[in-house]
């Protein structure tokens, strides 16, 4: 592994130090920090003090003696270096590898974990034991878990490590293995666990990470305490922007539960900070109207199609089908849709109208040409108050 020298204290004195025994006696401290090279932040300090001069004489001795040393293998570099053949000659690296042989243990392949997931929960003794067996270098209790997550273990399984963690540590459980349970609580939407786990780190932490955060508010929407989740949501925000999942989540959980002012409020809130909404959330505001008669509704539903249309958004086809289902649910409306192809003119072979190009004609071309030169280029008068 290559270090190398970002810091050096007293560098001058550095060169005038004793060139066998390092540093001299009336030598300041100095203090060097050492960073791996290989981008992980891995700092280490090193520090080298000047030796106290108790004994003279000793070091004196020393000195003498590694001088005679640094002579005598000067002479005989010296005479290696005229004895011994080319460097390039025939044979040469098979003689250099013979006087410097490499131990085998270089080689050595790395250590693998032979833990195994178990699929039943386990005791403390047993838990024990496979901890003892276990190789790596990080942390057991967390790589156990990171390995349920990633594999979708069973709840019963993780809680068995959490009560055995919580028996190792007083009752406590720290924040990121809560966090990982939490995970597995969500994907297999235990909400009897994740109200546990929610009261839990409440009762623990005034603020969460985002993560934690992100996991409550998806969790506790298909719980009857479903406006806790807007809560969180509040409380990310006194940092952060949510994000379109968080968003999303609120909105439906907010159809979830028939509160249609509250999921249409937050989309508008969502559109309000310039971010595009997933198409999964405007899909549930389409599921959610099917077969209700309010034009309130209905316009804005259609807002929403105007909205994919001026930013090019393209429903899949799941998101279709509810676009094509809402239309024909309308009460008292005789709406058909079927799915079709367009021809290469742009004529729909269902209903045999053209439909918009999302290309420019000549003269919307020219119409956008003079527009901006006139006013972006030109500016227009510059001497108007």
């Amino acid at each position: 592994m290559t270090f190398y020298f970002t810091g050096i204290r007293s560098f001058p004195k550095l060169w005038k130090s004793n060139p066998y025994l390092g540093l001299g006696p009336g030598h300041a401290y100095l203090s060097l920090l050492l960073k791996d090279c290989y981008g992980i932040r891995n700092y280490k300090w090193f520090s080298l003090k000047p030796m106290s001069p108790q004994n003279t004489k000793a070091m004196n001795l020393l000195i003498a003696k590694a001088r005679y040393v640094r002579k005598r293998d000067e002479g005989s570099n010296k005479q290696v270096s005229a004895d011994s053949p080319h460097l390039f000659a025939a044979g040469a690296a098979k003689k250099r590898s013979e006087m410097n042989p490499q131990s085998k243990d270089y080689f050595r392949p790395p250590v693998r974990n032979i833990v195994q997931l178990p699929t039943k929960p386990l005791n403390s003794e047993e838990w024990n034991k496979l901890k003892e067996d276990f190789k790596g270098k990080t942390n057991f209790e967390n790589w156990i878990l990171s390995q349920m997550v990633k594999y979708h273990s069973s709840i019963d399984v993780a809680k068995s490590v959490l009560a055995w963690v919580a028996a190792n540590n007083n009752g406590v459980i720290g924040y990121d293995l809560l966090v990982k349970y939490l995970y597995l609580c969500v994907f297999h939407k235990e909400t009897a666990e994740i109200i546990d786990v929610y009261e839990i780190m409440k009762a623990r932490y005034k603020r969460l990470e985002s993560g934690g955060y992100t996991l409550l508010i998806r969790g506790l929407i298909h719980t009857d305490r479903w406006r806790e989740a807007l809560l969180l949501l509040e409380d990310l925000k006194k940092v952060i922007i949510p994000s379109k999942m968080n968003y999303n989540d609120c909105i439906q959980g907010a159809l979830l539960h028939q509160d249609v002012n509250v999921a249409w409020k937050l989309h508008q809130e969502l559109l309000g900070h310039d971010i595009v909404p997933m198409l999964e959330t405007l899909k549930a505001f389409f599921d959610f109207g099917k077969g209700i008669k309010d034009d309130e509704y209905s316009n804005k539903l259609q807002d929403i199609l105007l909205y994919l249309r001026n930013n090019q958004l393209y429903p899949g086809e799941s998101f279709a089908h509810s676009i094509k289902t809402w239309f024909e649910s309308i009460p008292g409306e005789q709406w058909k849709g079927q799915f079709t192809t367009i021809q290469q003119s742009g004529q729909c072979l269902g209903c045999g109208k053209t439909v918009e190009s999302i290309h420019l004609s000549s003269e919307e071309y020219e119409f956008l040409k003079e527009r901006i030169m006139r006013d972006v280029i030109d500016g227009g008068s510059q001497a108007r108050g």
